[in-house]
């Protein structure tokens, strides 16, 4: 990877553990991603909405990607999902479900909410890794991705 300012990943998701692999894949692949976490989806949309203790948008900068697992407490995924996409100032961001959920409904419901993918999380620990490694060089390296556009007022 080259040394240019990659934009932040938001990782929306409840479980440590998931997180943590996530992490340590993603700090083998770049240490240069800023990496946000958000635990549930209330605290997700704060953080895009800059509400809460999201007020500050150079603490708290609008992501290049989301990573968004789909089975949170409070408010799910799939309605963080859809709130971005029907959000004129947040629909262009990516959003890349990252679940286990493999229920054909959830794929459906999510491509047609305009999810940009939908990954299902591999138990196998190399699988896990690839996949991560895959998606990140996918979002970070060959995509442009729609950082820093202005929002519409």
């Amino acid at each position: 990877m080259s040394n240019i300012q990659l934009p932040p990943l938001l990782i929306v998701e409840d479980s440590n553990e998931d997180f943590e692999s996530f992490l340590r894949y993603l700090n083998q692949y770049s240490s240069t991603i800023p990496v946000y976490r958000c635990i549930n989806g209330d605290q997700a949309l704060a953080f895009l909405y800059h509400t809460n203790r999201y007020t500050d948008p150079e603490t708290y900068p609008r992501p290049g990607l989301i990573v968004l697992d789909l089975n949170l407490p409070g408010t799910d995924g799939r309605e963080v999902l859809r709130q971005i996409k029907q959000d004129n100032n947040l629909k262009t961001l990516p959003v890349v479900v990252f679940t286990t959920s493999n229920n054909p409904r959830d794929i459906e419901t999510c491509y047609r909410q305009g999810v940009n993918g939908y990954v299902i999380k591999p138990m196998d620990i190399h699988l896990l890794k690839r996949s991560i490694h895959t998606l990140l060089s996918y979002w970070f390296e060959i995509t442009v991705l729609p950082f820093n556009l202005p929002q519409e007022i």
